[in-house]
């Protein structure tokens, strides 16, 4: 759903940071380490402390990294192949530091093992949403829909966490776990029941002297 917002961010909001970094001469990948390592550290130096607001200040400072390094690529045509997976897998290590360190306040200053258990749940089910898009599209399939994209958890989380902080409303941030707990669980599910439809065509196909359906990997 956030996703149709990136352009207006990047190209008008951003673009400032977008040519100056291209006229310092720094590459795309670049930006997206220093961003994930900011992301990071955000994440794992205060949200641990109980320190959420300044977390999700930090956080939210380097995030904007993810939609400047895509600019600056198209716009020195230094799209490339290793760009695009440097810049994923990259995504993954920010989103494991941000419900990583949610985990570690719950077992911290947060002293709640059931939203622990919920922060965790969430970890696992994010990647778990992102790996079965990529899996499936490694196979000629596609896994795209659900209900929350990576940007909608990203943004929903660290709004909530930040505003529970601030006027101590703590409800808000227990009350979006659970729903990015659901959302993720039902994604999860709905890619997986997409994928294995694809699959059985697939497989009949092959079954009926059309080229063989592609196997599990080594």
């Amino acid at each position: 759903m956030l996703d149709r917002f990136k352009e207006f961010w990047a190209g008008v909001v951003l673009r400032p940071f977008v040519q100056l970094f291209i006229r310092l001469g720094i590459s795309p990948d670049a930006v997206t380490f220093v961003g994930t390592l900011g992301v990071s550290v955000g994440a794992l130096a205060f949200f641990p402390r109980g320190e959420l607001l300044v977390g999700v200040l930090v956080i939210t400072a380097f995030v904007f990294s993810d939609l400047i390094d895509g600019r600056m690529a198209r716009e020195t045509g230094r799209v490339s192949a290793f760009g695009a997976f440097w810049d994923s897998t990259l995504d993954r290590i920010g989103d494991g530091a941000i419900f990583g360190g949610l985990v570690l306040y719950f077992a911290g200053p947060g002293d709640s093992r059931v939203y622990l258990y919920v922060t965790l749940w969430c970890l696992v089910m994010g990647s778990v949403t992102s790996y079965a898009r990529a899996r499936a599209e490694s196979l000629g399939m596609d896994a795209k829909g659900g209900i929350a994209e990576r940007a909608d958890r990203l943004v929903a989380i660290l709004v909530m966490t930040g505003l529970a902080d601030l006027f101590d409303f703590y409800f808000l941030m227990y009350l979006t776990l659970w729903v990015l707990a659901f959302a993720s669980t039902y994604t999860v599910i709905f890619r997986v029941l997409k994928v294995r439809r694809q699959a059985l065509a697939l497989d009949a196909e092959a079954g009926a002297g059309g080229s063989p359906a592609p196997g599990p990997a080594a």
